[in-house]
């Protein structure tokens, strides 16, 4: 009797404590003894702890497999452990808020104003309009350009070290680069030198909770590109829309850039790109560039979490690799950062894709390659991931 007593009780704990994980441990022991209690004496109570320790022990077993398949644990890019990234992708799936798992990275941004004004209208509507402006990077009090307020365009060598590109790669993912490479002709390493341009004066209005971490400017024969690095620090995943409009030394309008949009979780950095052709310029280089930045809920579903992104140089090409993890279909946009030194050389926009033009299968990887023109000694990757919505 006390032996039955035990078994329930293990029983009952194993399969609420399961659905953290440890709840397997008890699980076992009460399948063990449930099984022996069944075949010394057959009692409804005994099926039932037997039927509980069954349930404790697949509830973990269920958890793993959606987390990594029939594959032993590996990074996933996230730095937690293997247990805490089950619990956070399985609950993430069913909507849960999992995002206090991740922990918080400190950065040496300078950003309490914003965090002031986001203090102030914390008690308004997510989705309403309230920005702060900036001149080159620098809070000002009302909208416009400000000269003589420029901050430094390019991120801290903290910031450059968290970057995509000096993380640590799973060792097996160059084992399917060696396959890939053969796939691509890549470019030989160039000798052309970028223009020194990246203070272009630019200004606009962000969100509340949304930080400009670097900005930078393009030029080449073709094309006038502004480039800005972001940081959603609003605490909830947005889809951000942006555009762009080039002006004169009078503030005229020259052009206006197409809408561009990105579905971006917390904490993520990502990067808005201003295209503009010189011949919608009449040649000339524009003075200064307004940028709209906007921010709303997004309709398409974050996989950021189950998409992991890799790049390898070759050259003066860059192969990137997107490794859909999850069951369903994504799209990816992903930018590459040419530097040389500390300027901005060049500026690529890949969408890696194995199914129709943009889009990649559930549970395969992409691949997609990008040359770049000028020389360069390091690159940076940005990308963000999200659910691929089927056109009605």
């Amino acid at each position: 009797m006390q032996l039955l007593v035990i078994t329930i009780l293990l029983s009952v704990l194993g399969l609420l404590s399961s659905f953290v994980l440890v709840g397997i441990f008890p699980s076992i022991i009460a399948l063990c003894l449930s099984i022996y209690c069944y075949l010394q004496k057959k009692s409804i109570n005994i099926v039932r702890a037997l039927c509980m320790s069954v349930v404790g022990v697949l509830v973990p077993i269920i958890m793993y497999l959606n987390c990594y398949g029939i594959s032993l644990p590996f990074d996933k890019g996230m730095g937690m452990p293997f247990w805490k990234q089950i619990i956070y992708e399985n609950y993430s799936n069913m909507g849960f808020d999992m995002s206090f798992l991740k922990g918080k990275k400190n950065l040496d941004l300078n950003v309490e104003s914003i965090d002031t004004a986001q203090t102030e209208n914390e008690d308004t509507e997510k989705e309403s309009e309230d920005l702060y402006y900036v001149s080159d990077g620098v809070v000002q009090d009302k909208p416009g350009y400000v000269s003589g307020t420029a901050a430094s365009s390019t991120g801290t060598s903290e910031e450059k070290e968290e970057s995509l590109d000096y993380r640590d790669y799973p060792q097996n993912i160059f084992e399917k680069f060696e396959d890939i490479e053969k796939d691509y002709d890549t470019k030989p390493v160039s000798g052309f030198v970028g223009a020194s341009d990246d203070d272009m004066p630019s200004y606009g209005g962000l969100p509340l909770g949304t930080i400009i971490v670097a900005q930078y400017f393009r030029e080449d024969d073709h094309n006038c590109n502004p480039v800005i690095v972001l940081q959603n620090k609003t605490g909830e995943t947005f889809r951000y829309e942006c555009m762009f409009t080039a002006r004169d030394s009078e503030g005229n309008e020259l052009a206006v850039s197409e809408r561009t949009s990105e579905v971006v979780p917390d904490e993520a950095k990502f990067v808005i790109e201003g295209r503009f052709d010189k011949s919608d310029l009449n040649g000339m280089i524009p003075s200064m560039y307004e940028f709209t930045i906007t921010k709303r809920t997004p309709y398409e579903k974050d996989m950021t979490d189950q998409v992991l992104v890799y790049t390898k140089v070759d050259g003066n090409s860059v192969i990137l690799a997107a490794d859909n993890t999850s069951d369903i279909k994504v799209k990816v946009d992903a930018y590459i950062l040419f530097f040389d030194g500390d300027e901005l050389v060049d500026c690529i926009w890949l969408i890696p894709h194995n199914i129709d033009e943009v889009c990649i299968n559930p549970g395969s990887l992409a691949t997609i390659k990008g040359d770049a023109y000028y020389k360069f000694d390091r690159i940076e990757t940005y990308y963000t991931a999200y659910e691929a919505i089927e056109a009605d």
